[in-house]
């Protein structure tokens, strides 16, 4: 009988002596090994895990990078890699050790391997919008974690209260001592970061994402001056402001690509148009494939029919930008737009068709002008700590403290620039709209009436 988490010490956690044997090895793109235990094979054998095979990581992305069809199965199986990785650079930590024994780790390994089970596609544009009654992913990943078959792997396999890794998922911790764990699960330097910066631009096809120092960065990995939170040491700080950079560049050139956000605001729109046609929720369970297929099938008769057919339908038709305005050109449009709910946007867009359909004598349906306006969350934070040792013993800064570059790339340019608001239209509309010399004084006057209404 093999020997429980109680019995074990870090160094003996299956997936490390599965790591350091190579005897049990699945191979992913790019040229990456997986070591996996038996109870880990257990988990990927679960229906539960084994959907997010047929739903892609990147979504849209696809769209314009066509090699970016890469599963949320693969990526978290690349999650899953850099967990061990992560674990076998700080079971060398003594602050780590005295917190952290092998059955946290053993959570910690599963909750790397669950922490997508959650996800339907195209998840991320479409619980930005806040539609009523719609469950967050994380929620969804906790119900699938603690019912069911991955539950039952849980408890009899890994010797885990599901609810333990279902709270490490979305980001609770049992204690403050454990803390650190979910930190390096979601965090300013975590798992999910390291593994999908590398993934999507090997499978986009861009090397933006790789231009970091990988193996320097999990070197230099350690615990806060709390003990609760990842840390890393001096030598790191590089290889850190590296993938800061590499981040940003990703949203700009791959995640944030205009023609994305094209896609994003079509479907966004499809779904809203739709989403009294079906029950709430109605694609939370689905794959890829089941998603298209039932959307194409809701939209048909409405105005969100020319918007799913451009994405999904055999011929590809993206809405073409109109007007994009960042934060240091049209400084008053992005603040107002910026972080609005998608019924605010909505309404705004709506205005702006009509006060366009006057001015220009045609008619621009209301539901096929869209406005792309970014979210509140920053996206390039980095909140990490990095420690440095003299002979005055050990000293803590935070990264931005410590790197101009790390500040600028994160607000100003990323939050000011990457993040623009974009007003998509239909491609035969566009020349027309842009010929109207004042369009951004009607967006912004049209945007102040109609939030100042609401």
């Amino acid at each position: 009988m093999a020997p429980t988490n109680n019995e074990l010490s870090l160094d003996q956690l299956p997936e490390l002596s599965a790591m350091s044997s190579g005897d049990s090895m699945v191979r992913i793109a790019p040229q990456m090994q997986v070591p996996l235990s038996e109870r880990a094979r257990a988990l990927l054998d679960t229906p539960t895990v084994r959907r997010l095979g047929r739903v892609s990581q990147l979504g849209l992305v696809s769209l314009v990078y066509p090699g970016a069809t890469h599963s949320r199965l693969e990526h978290s199986l690349g999650v899953y890699r850099m967990a061990i990785l992560f674990l076998d650079r700080l079971r060398h930590e003594e602050a780590f050790r005295d917190r952290i024994d092998a059955r946290d780790a053993g959570a910690f390994f599963a909750a790397a391997l669950l922490h997508d089970v959650g996800h339907w596609p195209y998840c991320h544009p479409i619980e930005d919008m806040r539609l009523p009654g719609l469950h967050s992913h994380e929620f969804l990943a906790a119900e699938a974690i603690t019912r069911g078959d991955v539950a039952e792997v849980l408890r009899t396999q890994w010797q885990l209260d599901p609810l333990v890794v279902a709270d490490m998922v979305i980001g609770r911790s049992a204690t403050p001592e454990k803390q650190v764990l979910t930190t390096m699960l979601s965090g300013a330097i975590d798992i999910d970061k390291m593994d999908y910066l590398v993934r999507d631009s090997h499978h986009a096809g861009v090397p933006y994402g790789m231009n970091f120092d990988e193996q320097r960065l999990i070197e230099s990995l350690c615990l806060d001056e709390s003990g609760t939170r990842l840390a890393i040491t001096e030598k790191g700080r590089t290889a850190a402001e590296m993938m800061v950079f590499a981040r940003y560049v990703m949203f700009s050139e791959v995640y944030w690509h205009h023609a994305v956000r094209a896609a994003t605001a079509m479907l966004q729109r499809a779904v809203w148009i739709v989403q009294d046609l079906a029950p709430s929720g109605w694609f939370t369970s689905l794959d890829d494939s089941t998603f298209s297929e039932t959307l194409l099938q809701l939209a048909t008769g409405t105005p969100a029919a020319e918007l799913v057919e451009g994405i999904f339908g055999p011929r590809r038709r993206l809405w073409k930008r109109a007007a994009s305005f960042h934060q240091h050109e049209h400084q008053e449009i992005h603040q107002l737009l910026s972080g609005r709910s998608y019924a605010d946007l909505l309404l705004v867009s709506g205005g702006v068709a009509e006060a366009l359909s006057r001015r220009l004598s045609i008619t621009i349906d209301p539901m096929l002008l869209l406005i792309d306006a970014p979210p509140e969350d920053r996206e390039v934070e980095f909140a990490i700590d990095v420690r440095s040792t003299s002979q005055r013993g050990r000293r803590w800064k935070s990264l931005g403290e410590l790197s101009p570059m790390v500040r600028a790339v994160a607000h100003e340019q990323f939050d000011d620039i990457v993040k623009r608001v974009r007003i998509f239209a239909p491609p035969e509309s566009v020349k027309q709209i842009q010929s109207v010399e004042d369009f951004a004084d009607i967006v912004y006057k049209t945007a102040r009436e109609r939030l100042l209404k609401s």
